[in-house]
């Protein structure tokens, strides 16, 4: 289950160009700009806990909803909408897998409010001359994983993250330019119609 664990996983430093030495980005700062936007699209990398590397287009609209499409030959494709993560398999006629959202530490940023100064959300919170990174976890359940936040600064952006389940597996997420303010359909994000649309089961909800 690859494609879940990209839910699932932290996030691997990314190459930025920065002459100079950055100071750490706050936490308050991190939390208005992911506040900033409800809707982004972007293209996606995805390195795998195998060593594999995907490659897609990236859909969110918060709080709650987020569709990966995975280029061809991969005609994979991940959902989260209504609290559900869904993982379209198409070689599968029987409906998705289907998970909750809130034990996905990509979760946190999906939130309705995200408040990165929470008590014992932040649990790692460094910089580099390139990067800010962050460790976020769900206080109450630290065993559903972290998710590593990596952001560039001047202007501050979300470049990539890396998720680490329970077992140790991570699955590492590297964002293209993010879109921000784009006009989607429901219908983008429907886990029902997307079964419709493929033909497959869905379980009863």
């Amino acid at each position: 289950m690859k494609h879940f664990r990209l839910l699932l996983l932290p996030v691997l430093w990314i190459a930025l160009a920065s002459p100079v030495a950055a100071e750490k980005i706050s936490l308050q700062r991190l939390s208005d700009y992911l506040n900033g936007f409800r809707t982004a699209q972007a293209d996606f990398t995805q390195v795998n806990g195998d060593g594999s590397v995907s490659t897609g287009r990236l859909f969110i609209k918060r709080p709650g909803r987020v569709r990966f499409e995975y280029d061809p030959p991969d005609k994979s494709l991940v959902l989260a909408s209504g609290g559900t993560v869904a993982i379209f398999d198409p070689k599968s006629n029987q409906g998705p897998t289907e998970y909750p959202l809130k034990r996905t530490p990509l979760n946190l940023i999906l939130a309705r409010h995200v408040d990165l100064a929470r008590a014992k959300m932040v649990i790692g919170h460094s910089a580099d001359e390139k990067t800010t990174s962050v460790v976020a976890q769900d206080p109450q359940h630290p065993d559903y994983g972290t998710i590593r936040l990596v952001f560039a600064d001047s202007p501050v952006e979300l470049r990539q993250w890396v998720i680490t389940d329970s077992a140790g597996g991570q699955t590492t997420v590297v964002l293209g330019a993010l879109e921000k303010g784009k006009k989607f359909q429901p219908s983008l994000f429907s886990i029902t119609m997307e079964a419709e649309r493929r033909g497959s089961r869905i379980a009863e909800r």
